[in-house]
């Protein structure tokens, strides 16, 4: 029995080609977290190569996107080819019999703006000094009342 089923996140936007015959196929690569830290603390990622034939490989390029969380059930392949170097390649993916989408695209872009403005965050919090008062410089004292609020 070849049986396989994964749950992960994209690493990259779905690539849609047709075959001589005009037959749809889609691959992307699928990013999923071993549930084991290795000796140094540090989790573990593996990327999965994916293929999806025919009419779910349109709708895989239509509604899922980098980042989306998706599983994955289909059967695993190996295929072999001769490299420009004359060397043979061995390459191992999944071809997924059937994709189920774990997040609806509205929940994908909010996660995806999210991360984006935690990235951001991120950012300029590193460059703060939290050391150093911010109104050591100002030379006078604030008085701050709610009571001047306009609400």
């Amino acid at each position: 029995m070849n049986k396989a089923l994964l749950i992960g996140r994209l690493t990259r936007d779905p690539e849609l080609k047709y075959t001589n015959n005009n037959i749809p196929v889609a691959t992307f690569t699928l990013a999923i977290n071993r549930p084991f830290s290795n000796q140094g603390g540090e989790k573990q990622t593996d990327f999965i190569n994916i293929v999806v034939w025919r009419k779910q490989a349109e709708t895989a390029k239509n509604y899922i996107s980098q980042g989306s969380l998706v599983a994955v059930e289909g059967r695993i392949q190996t295929r072999s080819y001769d490299a420009q170097d004359g060397t043979k390649r061995y390459i191992t993916e999944i071809v997924a019999d059937n994709i189920q989408f774990l997040e609806s695209k509205k929940q994908s872009q909010m996660r995806t703006k999210s991360d984006e403005a935690t990235d951001f965050n991120k950012n300029d919090a590193s460059n703060i000094n939290i050391e150093k008062d911010p109104f050591a410089d100002f030379g006078s004292n604030i008085e701050i009342s709610d009571d001047e609020l306009p609400f």
